[in-house]
């Protein structure tokens, strides 16, 4: 029994009791933008995920047919977002769009990104080694930015501070490569620089995928023996 309770002290028992009911509502209330995004990071995050990719020529080919396409709609100026999905998944994002399904290749995502065609506007989202859709419909980041920044430039950093996709932008003022990681955008990339620091990422996370595999591999053998 509670103290407040064996001295008679109703009232104070009844003021303790809500006082902690109140403030965990409270709580909520005030956290609830930061709880929003825990769950549904939390919800589209796979636990035992298939790896993203194989080997490295598979990420090599990606790459290379990512920023060549950068590159040529950076020489035309053609606006373009292409989001390269990792372990969160973006099914939520991919069912906003138009389904595509087709591999990769620079050629494919410079036709999709030409001015006054359907899919023209929103953004490609790239899973594994394939386009799984275009003109998807992504979130803008709150923060503040830059003037000369667009409307695609804001939803590379929001669909990156929802998740740990990478966004590739091409300003379609300036023809400015720009890339976008954890909320955070940098700019100015050229082929080489573009190419260099996609495949470093990607290659981290296959290293991180193999790791992983061979762990639960060694725990189901253990497991197996007993």
């Amino acid at each position: 029994m509670k103290a407040s309770q064996v001295f008679g002290l109703v009232t104070l028992h009844w003021i303790i009791k809500n006082t902690l009911t109140v403030g965990v509502i409270a709580l909520i209330i005030i956290f609830q933008p930061e709880l929003r995004k825990a769950l549904e990071h939390l919800g589209r995050t796979r636990f035992l995920s298939r790896r993203m990719f194989d080997n490295d020529e598979e990420i090599r080919k990606v790459v290379e047919e990512i920023s060549l396409a950068a590159v040529n709609l950076s020489d035309t100026k053609t606006g373009a977002l292409i989001i390269l999905e990792q372990e969160t998944g973006l099914n939520d994002f991919t069912h906003s769009g138009i389904k595509i399904d087709a591999a990769v290749s620079s050629a494919l995502l410079e036709n999709i990104f030409v001015e006054n065609t359907p899919l023209h506007d929103g953004g490609v989202i790239i899973r594994r080694d394939r386009i799984a859709a275009a003109a998807c419909v992504l979130p803008l980041t709150e923060q503040e930015v830059k003037k000369d920044l667009g409307t695609r430039h804001r939803a590379a950093i929001g669909i990156t501070e929802n998740s740990d996709a990478i966004a590739v932008v091409v300003s379609e003022e300036t023809g400015i490569i720009s890339l976008a990681i954890n909320g955070k955008l940098t700019r100015n990339y050229n082929y080489e620089k573009l190419t260099n620091v996609l495949t470093k990422i990607l290659e981290h996370n296959l290293e991180d995928d193999f790791s992983m595999f061979k762990k639960v591999k060694a725990w189901l053998t253990k497991t197996k023996k007993k």
